[in-house]
């Protein structure tokens, strides 16, 4: 089926955007043409990425047996294909929590990075703001040799996968966050082989950075919240902090809480927003 007359919604974490495609039984034709129509800020709805609410099942995707009943396909902005998105798991589980399709505040929901544990922490009592912790299941981190070149500098960057894949560089001393042009994609040194979100960072205080990122598939985004996670595992690596204790990330649209559990699997806890539902027209 095309998707004349699906429904449709729009929200944000942290204002990175989404638009929702309602698709529980998967008899949506979604393209990459259509994915990228959907994104575009001035012909279409406008977004970082779209998001298709499908039952893991109906998905097409490969799954293990017993696997969550909800599968957050992901697509970025320019239609690719992506394994994970930190923000979109909370939008995902604001709407799946609105429209009743799981009643319970701790569930797991599948994506191609695997299975992600949602915590519904807040629901609104007026206005459609939900408070979700996702757990972002563990990191990997390996310094590579890989180097970005931004703002006439040459910066190196630790690599950290979150599911998807990181270049995280901490920007030296003079150099600030406003000065960096994220324009375009900052060239990286090996290319790694799938791309990579590039994130820049600056130290604000104990357990606290700031940061701007630029989205593989999306170019730069007011928030990214596998790119915090990314971010806040490697700061804590660069301080040395073993405590387990969370770190404040800041981002352009606002700022998201890193924690880890007992057991080393990051969490990332946030808003998320739902501005709109309908119909798609056309």
């Amino acid at each position: 089926m095309t998707l004349e007359n699906a429904r449709i919604a729009k929200g944000h974490g942290a204002r990175n955007d989404f638009v929702l495609v309602h698709d529980p039984e998967g008899s949506l034709d979604l393209d990459a043409q259509s994915v990228a129509r959907l994104a575009e800020r001035t012909t279409g709805l406008g977004a970082d990425g779209v998001i298709r609410v499908v039952r893991t099942t109906a998905s097409q995707e490969s799954a293990p047996e017993g696997a969550p009943t909800w599968f957050m396909d992901y697509r970025n902005a320019d239609g690719s294909i992506a394994e994970m998105c930190g923000n979109g798991t909370r939008v995902f589980a604001a709407w799946l929590d609105r429209t009743g399709l799981v009643d319970s505040d701790r569930y797991s929901i599948w994506t191609r990075a695997g299975e992600r544990s949602i915590e519904i922490l807040e629901r609104p009592v007026t206005g459609a703001t939900w408070q979700v912790r996702t757990g972002m299941g563990r990191s990997t981190l390996q310094e590579t040799g890989r180097r970005v070149h931004v703002a006439g500098h040459d910066l190196p960057t630790v690599d950290v996968d979150m599911g998807n894949p990181h270049a995280v560089a901490f920007l030296p001393a003079d150099l600030t966050l406003a000065d960096l042009d994220l324009t375009t994609a900052p060239p990286l040194s090996p290319v790694p082989e799938a791309g990579a979100n590039v994130e820049f960072v600056v130290e604000r205080g104990e357990r606290h950075v700031a940061m701007r990122v630029h989205e593989r598939g999306s170019g730069e985004t007011l928030a990214c919240g596998t790119g915090a996670c990314a971010v806040a595992v490697a700061a804590a690596r660069r301080a040395g902090d073993a405590s387990g204790l969370p770190w404040r990330v800041d981002l352009p649209g606002g700022t998201l809480e890193v924690g880890w559990t007992a057991d080393g699997e990051v969490t990332l806890a946030g808003p998320a927003v739902l501005v709109a539902e309908g119909t798609l027209l056309s």
